[in-house]
């Protein structure tokens, strides 16, 4: 059991990171965190979050993406919760029965991780002049 004592070790720190009651283990944030790494699947949640619920078609044509490509992405960023699709039993007034829209962990995620680091750039640079 030499592995013990490091597991245990790494228990205790993940537990230290998380609130007492967390809905979601370490490991399912990282692998959010990871999702929105890629340009793809940022560019597809910001898509989500600056407009609104949207359709595969309205995706694709905004982001000017491949079908297949943006529904490979479009399915990591649903597996980690990152984005819903969600299916209407009635047409809306667009015509849409089935729409993406970013969930409120990806608008948290988008919203105090990357964009929050391009706003601190935004402010060095406006600061020292660059």
């Amino acid at each position: 059991m030499a592995g013990a004592p490091d597991s245990d070790a790494g228990r205790r720190e993940e537990r230290s990171l998380l609130p007492d009651h967390s809905i979601l283990p370490l490991e399912a944030y990282l692998e959010m965190q990871r999702s929105i790494g890629n340009e793809h699947r940022f560019r597809i949640l910001n898509a989500l979050v600056e407009g609104g619920d949207m359709s595969a078609t309205e995706l694709r044509e905004a982001l000017d993406l491949r079908g297949n490509t943006l529904h490979y992405h479009l399915e990591e960023l649903v597996d980690v919760g990152l984005v819903e699709n969600r299916k209407r039993k009635t047409t809306d007034s667009r015509g849409l029965y089935s729409y993406y829209r970013a969930s409120a962990m990806g608008e948290a995620i988008l919203e105090h991780g990357i964009r929050e680091l391009l706003r601190r750039e935004w402010e060095s640079l406006e600061e020292y002049g660059g």
